[in-house]
């Protein structure tokens, strides 16, 4: 039998000894304290600031291109935050379309996406609008657009800057969407479809987690687009009769419900479907 040499043992003694020591060195900076997340989240919340903040002068350029308005009716020319200030921009809108007809749907197009971008309340109101001021034809197409463009810009900014914002303020809630996400990961775009018909997630949860439980951006603006266009076909009728409105909650009717509830079956028959036939073959 050959002999170990002790110089040898305390060689590799020492050697191991020094791994260990390059191993700690090297995983130390990958452990994140509470000030490294309290300072990453800090940074993104700047950084989202300023983008707030060029976005706002970008909405200015777009107000500043409109006719000049009348007094009465530039106290109107504001986010609507209820079916009365809906009703009144609506009437101003309406108004001013007639000669303005660019201006008034350019300025339309921003503001929607302007909301959706930032989850900012509101774009319920204008999809109400819409089918005020437009044939169904347009509207419908052009609420969906907005929607899908809106939802991917705020998709794009918690790519960017959200992951720690999404990961210090709502952990629990995006751990748990993300399970439901892996579980439906083969029929992604029918879950997308899915959610975006129903109430069961609110539209701006579902943009700003997305990108963090690795939702393909394609998937998100085509299931948005499509998802979209069930309620906002149901708002856009709603807005026809926009003058005898006294809440948003009279346009989902009973009839209205069962509607959404069909289109979001329809959604999910696919997948039922194939699951079905997969375990014939089984």
């Amino acid at each position: 039998m050959h002999s170990i040499s002790p110089k040898l043992v305390v060689a590799n003694s020492k050697d191991d000894a020094k791994d260990e020591q390059m191993n700690q060195t090297n995983e130390g900076p990958n452990i994140k304290t509470d000030d490294d997340l309290n300072g990453s989240t800090k940074k993104s919340l700047l950084i989202l600031a300023a983008i707030f903040c060029s976005a706002l002068v970008a909405l200015g350029i777009v107000y500043a291109s409109f006719p000049k308005l009348e007094h009465d009716d530039a106290q109107y020319i504001k986010l609507p935050r209820n079916i009365e200030d809906a009703k009144n921009l609506g009437k101003v809108l309406h108004h001013y379309k007639e000669k303005y007809y660019y201006q008034v749907l350019l300025g339309y197009f921003v503001v929607y996406i302007f909301l959706q971008t930032f989850a900012i309340p509101g774009s319920i109101f204008l999809s109400i609008i819409s089918g005020f001021l437009y044939p169904f034809v347009l509207a419908l197409p052009l609420v969906c657009l907005c929607s899908a463009i809106g939802a991917s810009f705020c998709y794009l900014l918690s790519y960017m800057v959200g992951r720690r914002i999404v990961q210090k303020y709502f952990p629990q809630r995006a751990a748990e969407w993300k399970k439901h996400v892996d579980n439906h990961r083969q029929h992604l775009l029918n879950y997308m479809l899915f959610l975006r018909i129903t109430p069961f997630l609110p539209n701006w949860f579902i943009n700003i987690t997305s990108p963090v439980i690795d939702v393909p951006l394609g998937t998100f603006f085509i299931g948005t687009t499509l998802g979209v266009a069930p309620p906002s076909f149901v708002f856009i009728q709603a807005g026809t009769t926009l003058h005898k409105l006294s809440s948003t909650s009279e346009a989902m009717s009973w009839y209205n419900i069962g509607l959404l509830a069909l289109f979001a079956a329809v959604a999910l028959l696919p997948v039922l479907l194939k699951n079905k036939l997969k375990s014939k073959l089984e």
